[in-house]
């Protein structure tokens, strides 16, 4: 990092936040004009130490394959397609810069079996009629299925050992899913800016808009309590939990209205060799009543730093922080007039997830542990710890429609990215299953925010870079297969 100056440095585009989502973005730019000066500015010492930190997140690379969330219904399986369809394209971009030398795919990327495991008459009538629906798409060919409980062993060893016998259990599998380490491929992408583009231990404290339409940012050195200035032309907000306090400081009229509710988590965690060797996949079950979609119980495989893991969880944390570095007071700085309503009817309308969240605070150890072996029966205290991970802002919509009613506010799922009119700036809100989805992501923001320079030329490169970018998906059984096949670090360039 540069030593503090007063003096206001010219750039083309800041970047708050030095996550996955900014990092993709910079990897684009930089590579689509080396000549853009990209700032990123982040208040940690090392990038990626938040929601894309190895531990702060379960690394499933979201293929729609095992995320039951994704279809209630179980016969309208549009949800989990559009998520394959942005996967496919976030490896897409993945493969083209390791094609060109710039990534290497073995430090994040490993193929990781999805499943899903369900219990009782109920779920697994569903579970059938999910495949059933999927099994038809192009996008989940290879997508198993079984009841047979020696069957399922084979898949996931641990799930079935000293289960008792008698109770309906069944299961699918893919065997083409995805971990991922977001943190290493945050910095992987970021190392691809000229140096000193990434100003570290930066907090930034105000977004001021210029007279000629331009952005002034000025941060706070942390370390020395220096200040520091940019003028830039763009500014995006990818913060994290903080990005929706970010987006308000602007003071653009697209924010107005939305909030947050924060949401914490943390997981079991298991290093024992001989325990992580038997599990080789991410096992997926039904959620509790009036859990929020990031608490689907999972039984993961995790390669972290080239080392086997094992992680259960996630078991839902309650606090008033938006970053897990952050302070209790960063709920409240997002309070407005504008959106005080919004947020309190989101949680009038969403009573389950707030008892949800109590009963999980409440629930001891004894509990946490009763729920991992319902997936994996056999399993000793001794050999897990309990981690905290990372805290997730849930995204809090203005003026929506719940079950034919209309609402001040309605608590959503996923991410939304927000620009402002002429867009000069641009923010991400919201959570799971982001990091997944971050270049079609940021596409919609290239093409929203650079218009002249999308249609100039940018679109036809990226085209050329990202299979299935060009013309619409759903593609041919024979190239979803190439896609998601197993390979160098699974994104599709050998095998």
């Amino acid at each position: 990092m540069s030593a503090p100056s007063s003096e206001t440095q010219p750039t083309d585009v800041v970047l708050i936040g030095a996550g996955i989502m900014s990092a993709t973005l910079a990897s684009m730019l930089t590579t689509l004009d080396p000549s853009l000066k990209i700032t990123v500015l982040e208040r940690q010492a090392h990038p990626g130490t938040e929601s894309s930190d190895p531990w702060n997140n379960a690394g499933t690379g979201h293929s729609g394959y095992c995320e039951l969330n994704y279809m209630p219904d179980p016969s309208n399986g549009a949800k989990a397609a559009d998520i394959a369809r942005q996967f496919h394209l976030s490896r897409g971009w993945w493969a083209h810069l390791t094609r060109q030398g710039l990534l290497n795919p073995d430090s994040f990327i490993h193929t990781t079996a999805h499943m899903d495991l369900v219990f009782g008459d109920t779920d697994a009538d569903y579970l059938a009629a999910r495949h059933a629906t999927l099994r038809t798409d192009p996008l989940f060919a290879g997508l198993e299925h079984s009841e047979d409980p020696a069957r399922i062993a084979e898949w996931a060893p641990l799930t079935m050992a000293g289960r008792a016998p008698g109770e309906r259990v069944a299961a699918t599998r893919h065997p083409f899913g995805t971990d991922v380490d977001f943190g290493a491929l945050t910095r992987s992408l970021l190392a691809l800016l000229p140096e000193g583009s990434l100003q570290t231990r930066t907090r930034v404290t105000k977004v001021t808009k210029m007279s000629d339409g331009g952005w002034e940012v000025g941060a706070r050195d942390v370390a020395s309590g220096g200040t520091r200035r940019w003028r830039t032309k763009h500014v995006f907000a990818g913060a994290g939990g903080m990005a929706l306090r970010l987006l308000q400081a602007t003071g653009i009229d697209e924010v107005k209205g939305y909030g947050v509710l924060p949401v914490g988590a943390a997981f079991l965690r298991c290093t024992d060799p001989e325990v992580v060797a038997q599990h080789r996949a991410k096992v997926y079950g039904q959620a509790e009543l009036g859990a929020p979609p990031m608490s689907v119980p999972h039984l993961d495989a995790r390669i972290v730093d080239g080392e086997g893991a094992l992680m259960f969880g996630p078991y839902a944390t309650f606090s008033t922080k938006l970053l897990k570095a952050g302070s209790w007071g960063d709920f409240f700085t997002t309070l407005r007039w504008n959106n005080l309503t919004t947020v309190a009817s989101a949680a009038i309308h969403n009573v389950p997830l707030i008892r949800y969240l109590v009963s999980e605070l409440l629930k001891p150890r004894s509990k946490k542990l009763a729920a991992l072996r319902r997936y994996y029966p056999e399993a000793k205290d001794a050999q897990w710890e309990l981690i905290p991970a990372g805290q997730r802002a849930q995204l809090v919509a203005p003026g929506a429609t719940a079950q034919g009613t209309r609402v001040a506010g309605e608590l959503r799922q996923g991410t939304e990215l927000v620009t402002s009119a002429d867009g000069s700036v641009s923010g991400l809100l919201g959570a799971s299953p982001g990091a997944s989805t971050a270049v079609p992501i940021m596409l919609e923001l290239l093409e929203t925010c650079f218009p002249e320079r999308w249609e100039a030329g940018w679109r036809e490169r990226l085209a050329e870079a990202i299979p299935g970018l060009a013309a619409p998906l759903p593609w041919s059984e024979t190239q979803v297969r190439a896609a998601a096949a197993p390979s160098a670090a699974a994104l599709g360039l050998e095998g």
